[in-house]
């Protein structure tokens, strides 16, 4: 199973299924509203060409290829077939015009790896498929929309947001594997290890593509930029903000570069706020997106003040279970979150939080405040992560 054999002009075959049909409700459909994405991609980078364009102008003197810039404006039948490429029609992920352009004008695609990367991707799918299926039929969602369930005591009502947020993340974590699996089976989103390429936005080193088969052959390849989910730091890692960045990873990549840069706040909390807002919109119009999105700001704060507050003042020891503490009670919130995105009305998403006293509401705003109380700085975007980002010293990734 090698790369991609398309051509320079190959796009024009890939006019297969639209991207343009926002996301519906089925438990699969997690990534079929990327087509807008994708042109508010395609504009920026169109606007990053005409910006180098004028530049170079300007000066007087033309410039090498700048990374990541467009060669020119596409046409009309470029962007469609760009819109609507076959590749992670289903589920995502988000990909770049740029990065399916190099797709398409890979000069060495049989010299791309697929195979071997793609089985390394996949193997952890049918544990997750299966702990999907055990888990939803052990604890199904239904059973919070009942009247019964409101007759449980107070710990088991606490307790079922955990498996259900549980199964929530085994399906998704199916769902995008599949459909990364099916960009490397196509070649697609492969760049060399060299350029350091992240998910959404591609290679951040200039790396020259292979002059020959040979060089092509002995090239070391990734697929980063595809890469929309990592299982193991979203289990694992310390923080709530962390946390969203190993989710959706070539979306988030999106909303940071075109949703959270040109926020109308220079406030980090609020820059994530107006994020979220846009964020659960794109999801639709039920509230519980609304409801959830809109507590991670709060959360973010909470945990960034009491942070920079304590977290420095302990001893190694006492940092070690501070993020024990930190962990077990970021997945807690994102539990709590999770409610809301899977119940999706008002009525039953505010229900289920009243049965449990709105405890992460409760527990951050505590948090915040005692973090204001101590002197705790506010939360910023800059990497000033603490020393243990994740509770295991080396990571063990699924692939």
């Amino acid at each position: 199973m090698g790369g991609s054999s398309c051509g320079p002009r190959a796009h024009l075959v890939h006019l297969w299924s639209p991207h343009f049909a926002f996301s519906g409700h089925h438990p699969w459909d997690v990534g079929a509203h990327s087509g807008p994405a994708l042109l508010v991609s395609l504009a920026s980078e169109v606007q990053d060409l005409h910006v180098a364009q004028r530049k170079e102008m300007a000066s007087g003197f033309s410039k090498g290829p700048s990374l990541g810039l467009l060669p020119d404006v596409p046409s009309l039948m470029e962007t469609l077939s760009y819109s609507y490429c076959y590749v992670g029609i289903m589920t995502g992920p988000f990909f770049r015009y740029r990065t399916y352009l190099d797709w398409l004008e890979q000069p060495f695609p049989g010299a791309v790896p697929s195979l071997r990367p793609l089985l390394r991707r996949a193997w952890p799918a049918p544990l997750f498929g299966l702990l999907f299926l055990l888990s939803s039929h052990l604890f199904p969602l239904e059973a919070v929309r009942e009247d019964a369930f409101y007759a449980r005591p107070l710990p088991a009502r606490l307790f079922y947001m955990i498996p259900v947020f549980f199964a929530f993340r085994m399906r998704f974590y199916v769902a995008w594997i599949a459909a990364e699996c099916g960009c490397i089976a196509a070649g697609f989103g492969a760049y060399p290890v060299a350029a350091k390429a992240r998910a959404g936005g591609g290679p951040t080193l200039q790396c020259p593509p292979p002059s020959s088969p040979e060089k092509a052959a002995s090239t070391e390849y990734d697929y980063e930029t595809i890469r929309n989910i990592d299982c193991y730091g979203t289990d694992f890692c310390v923080r709530v903000r962390d946390g969203m960045r190993y989710w959706n990873m070539t979306v988030q990549w999106w909303l940071a570069q075109y949703i959270y840069k040109s926020a109308p706040a220079r406030s980090y909390v609020f820059r994530s706020a107006w994020t979220m807002l846009l964020s659960a919109y794109w999801h639709g119009l039920h509230p519980g997106y609304y409801l959830s999105f809109l507590t991670i700001p709060l959360c973010l704060a909470a945990e960034g003040r009491l942070e920079s507050a304590f977290r420095g003042r302990l001893s190694p020891r006492g940092q070690k279970a501070w993020d024990w503490v930190h962990w077990f009670l970021k997945m807690r919130a994102y539990d709590y979150m999770c409610m809301g995105f899977v119940l999706l009305s008002l009525g039953e998403t505010l229900r289920y939080w009243a049965s449990i006293y709105f405890c992460i509401h409760v527990l951050a705003l505590v948090a915040l405040g005692l973090g204001l109380a101590l002197g705790g700085g506010s939360p910023s975007r800059q990497k000033t992560a603490p020393p243990a980002t994740s509770l295991a010293s080396g990571k063990l990734r699924e692939e």
